[in-house]
């Protein structure tokens, strides 16, 4: 337990969270939006820090980061809590589930950064469940791995204040955000949340320098239709730029989403040849079997560059962030 950042105290030691735009307002012995931080005693704690619910050793492509080191491993870890609460989230049984039912081994900063040396990561992955939940363990291992020469990758809902943000993602190197649609409406009715501090997170990121790249699941009936991909495609373009990669998703039925059907092939490709067509230069496929699903292309002269399959990395011809075929610069963090 660690006393968190970004709160201020309130009148009858109720306490304000300032770390993301929910801004809650929380009684003593209650609890935050997100499971994870509870107030004691007229102070906000998290109640995570050290306590992973899950660590991992992941290839990088899972995050998923294609123009992020590719074929590198990644020391992954999440705890419990989220601050949306998502119908269709595929880690409900550690998001959804409150922090002070934990009943695992603390590992602490110090330690996450040995192991990630220790078996040959490149990195560190705040993942599984919202990293910004768990800030105050974020910031401080990233602290300590950027000492050691390690890269920080937060997979990420984007919902978080301005400020926060600033102070992490200078520790941050690469960044995959999700961009569950371009609509206000889904965010308000499926992720209980809002959609423009996301967008207003993303252009923050960039501008900050950390790699980015995003990803929409696609769900059919709810956030499919060709119209709103288009516009959350013109977004990206007139916002972040062509050069951000785009990775659309395929869905399944889970948690309280069971009655959408699955995420067709026709739906992913048809997709694709939308960012495609809106100039969109890097746009991969996720959940899916199709062949040239992950594979990476150069952009001027369209030869093969990077060969995967599922999250392995089978070819990579990329020298020197350039087509070897062209001398096209390849945009990305490759070396």
């Amino acid at each position: 337990m660690k006393e968190a950042l970004y709160y201020i105290t309130l009148k009858n030691n109720k306490v304000k969270c300032n770390l993301c735009p929910f801004n809650c307002i929380i009684k003593p012995n209650h609890f935050g939006n997100c499971n994870a931080r509870k107030n004691i005693n007229g102070k906000l704690y998290s109640l995570v820090y050290g306590k992973p619910a899950s660590v991992a050793i992941d290839p990088i492509e899972k995050k998923p980061l294609y123009h992020f080191y590719p074929g590198s491993y990644s020391l992954s870890i999440g705890t419990f809590g989220c601050n949306l609460h998502c119908l269709n989230c595929q880690n409900y049984d550690i998001s959804q589930s409150k922090a002070d039912k934990f009943l695992g081994k603390e590992i602490m900063p110090e330690k996450l950064v040995e192991i990630a040396i220790e078996k040959g990561c490149k990195s560190i992955a705040y993942t599984y469940n919202e990293p910004t939940i768990f800030y105050e363990y974020v910031i401080e291992t990233a602290k300590l791995a950027k000492k050691k020469g390690l890269k920080n990758i937060m997979v990420t809902n984007g919902f978080i204040n301005t400020k926060p943000l600033k102070r992490l993602y200078k520790f941050i190197d690469g960044a995959n955000i999700d961009l569950k649609s371009i609509k206000d409406e889904f965010y308000r009715k499926i992720c209980f949340a809002r959609l423009q501090p996301v967008l207003e997170a993303i252009k923050e990121i960039k501008k900050i320098g950390s790699w980015i790249e995003i990803t929409n699941l696609i769900i059919p009936e709810y956030n499919s239709k060709e119209d709103e991909i288009k516009e959350l495609c013109l977004w990206i373009k007139n916002n972040i730029g062509v050069k951000v990669p785009l990775h659309f998703s395929a869905f399944y039925p889970t948690y309280r989403l069971l009655d959408a059907p699955r995420t067709t092939s026709e739906m992913l490709i048809k997709a694709r040849d939308i960012a495609r067509g809106l100039g969109i230069k890097y746009v991969y496929l996720g959940n899916t079997a199709i062949e040239d699903a992950g594979n990476t292309y150069c952009s001027h002269c369209g030869r093969l560059l990077i060969e995967r399959g599922w999250f392995e990395v089978y070819k990579n011809k990329i020298k020197n962030n350039c087509c070897p075929f062209c001398g096209e610069i390849v945009d990305g963090v490759f070396e």
